[in-house]
């Protein structure tokens, strides 16, 4: 029998029970969507993270105090105090894979304008730190080195800060705002950078220089972290080996000792993520295809019925001269169309399902064409593997015994 023969008579067999072919077809459709569904999330996840994290600044690289040094009690990393100015003039001079470093001295509070107030964080970094963190200047200037070395007391306002502390149109620059009782000058507004990956306003933060947080707001001559940014992406491996050779120096720590700072680069920091990721959409597609799984059974039982059904069908074209492959073809290729097909709108919905829902998180739209061939190739194995042992059941009736049966 020629295949387009084969498909045509399979297909007007499946018409006339239209219903019972589509609910069969469900469980493949449900199967299909979900996988490709999840592995769309799990792929527009990952470059989501990626995308967000390397807004922070691709090469980023971050040091802090390690609250895990043995022989006294284990502090906050935040008050931990083992970073020094020192270390700032150690990476200038001796690092050759870093291209910019700045310190960082934070401290919580509030920030006042006349009656208006918002609970911030101010953050004491010096010029180079804007570069680092992929911020920009959109109104007024940003500090210079001789307002870190005078103590100045300017600022620059994230647009969280501005939006709760000045009134609508209102320009802030030049302004002078308190913070912590403490007045500080206006002389910039940093360019929106919205949330973060962690859902943390990038905008609610003041910039100011470090000196002028260390002396006159946090009292200490110890960081809480240094930033840095490697030359490129490629050398953020070495650059950290490097910072770490350097900051053992500049601590003065035996070999034997441990590091008494922490090394984070933004190349771990995203490996880390998106091996969770990874991990969750493998798990969530595995359970995804068990119903593939189902929708094959529930192929195999419709097709079950059916041969019992058309026994007397079976009988009479074996009378007239079908063979039992012409009759095995015939059931197989409708279980194979059932299962096709059913794959074929599971594929549509589940990249329509993929555009709705990167449409309302606003990441980026994946849909894996490796995904896509795996189902659609999973499918038709499916429909091969549920379907033959019905249409080889099929096949091995006695024609005689199927005209007898009612």
């Amino acid at each position: 029998m020629k295949l387009i023969n084969l498909v045509l008579l399979a297909i007007k067999a499946l018409q006339r029970n239209k219903l019972r072919a589509f609910l069969t077809m469900l469980g493949i459709i449900i199967g299909v969507a979900s996988v490709i569904t999840i592995g769309a999330i799990g792929n527009g996840s990952t470059i989501s993270i990626h995308r967000s994290l390397s807004g922070l600044g691709s090469n980023l690289i971050t040091i802090l105090p390690n609250s895990n040094v043995p022989g006294g009690a284990r502090l906050q990393g935040a008050d931990v105090e083992t970073l020094t100015f020192k270390d700032i003039t150690a990476i200038k001079q001796h690092a050759v894979y870093v291209a910019y470093v700045s310190p960082s001295s934070q401290a919580k509070g509030q920030v006042i304008n006349g009656s208006l107030n918002w609970p911030t964080t101010i953050n004491g970094v010096n010029s180079d730190f804007l570069t680092i963190r992929n911020l920009s200047v959109q109104d007024g200037i940003s500090f210079s080195e001789r307002d870190i070395r005078t103590y100045a007391k300017v600022c620059l306002l994230g647009k969280t800060v501005v939006k709760n502390v000045f009134p609508k149109g209102v320009n802030p620059i030049g302004k002078v705002i308190r913070f912590n009782k403490i007045p500080f000058q206006v002389i910039g507004v940093l360019a929106p950078k919205g949330q973060n990956t962690f859902g943390q306003d990038e905008d609610d933060v003041i910039l100011s220089p470090y000196t002028t947080v260390q002396k006159r707001i946090v009292s200490s001559i110890y960081f809480g972290s240094i930033y840095a940014s490697a030359k490129s992406e490629d050398l953020s491996d070495q650059a950290s080996k490097e910072l770490t050779r350097i900051m053992r120096a500049s601590h003065r720590l035996r070999d034997n000792a441990d590091d008494d700072f922490v090394i984070r680069t933004q190349e771990e920091l995203i490996k880390t993520l998106s091996s969770i990721t990874n991990l969750l959409t493998y798990l969530l597609t595995g359970i995804a295809a068990i119903s593939l799984l189902i929708g094959g059974i529930g192929i195999m039982n419709i097709m079950y019925v059916s041969v019992v059904e058309r026994t007397k069908e079976i009988g009479l074209r074996m009378s007239i001269g079908a063979r039992g492959i012409d009759i095995l073809s015939q059931f197989l290729a409708e279980a194979v169309i059932i299962s096709v097909a059913g794959g074929l709108i599971g594929i549509i919905l589940g990249e329509g399902l993929g555009y709705m829902i990167f449409h309302l998180l606003k990441w980026p739209p994946v849909v894996n064409t490796t995904s896509i061939l795996v189902s659609f190739s999973f499918c038709t194995v499916i429909g091969v593997f549920f379907g033959y042992y019905p249409a080889l059941k099929a096949s091995r009736l006695d024609p005689i015994e199927a005209l007898r049966y009612e």
